[in-house]
């Protein structure tokens, strides 16, 4: 199957599973389905690379898949509205959360991957 269409439905798949968990999860101080999304997708995204997965399965699960179930631009977005609010301690709190728990889920998910 191209490559394209693999990337495209990926893409849908990713961003329909988005949308399902900001529907479900409730707001609290922090934006936590954006942080659900982006640590889950960075576990699962390490634990695909660790698997070794290339050709139509990585664009259709990597690239499509992930690339729209995590959102960096709605995290950045969230921060700015926090930001605003002057929300300082969520502000840490998520920042911290997103990126070191990002790097931590992904290592996590590479290191499962290879095993």
């Amino acid at each position: 199957m191209n490559g394209l269409v693999m990337v495209a439905l990926g893409g849908m798949a990713g961003a329909l599973s988005r949308f399902g968990v900001q529907k479900i999860m409730p707001q609290t101080f922090l934006p936590a389905a954006t942080l659900s999304v982006n640590l889950l997708g960075s576990f699962l995204l390490g634990w695909i690379v660790g698997q070794g997965i290339h050709g139509n399965l990585y664009l259709f699960a990597a690239t499509g898949y992930m690339g729209a179930f995590t959102t960096f631009s709605t995290l950045n977005v969230d921060l700015v509205k926090l930001i605003n609010n002057k929300q300082s301690k969520p502000v840490v709190v998520y920042v911290i959360s997103t990126y070191i728990g990002g790097l931590i889920c992904a290592a996590a998910g590479l290191f499962l991957g290879k095993i």
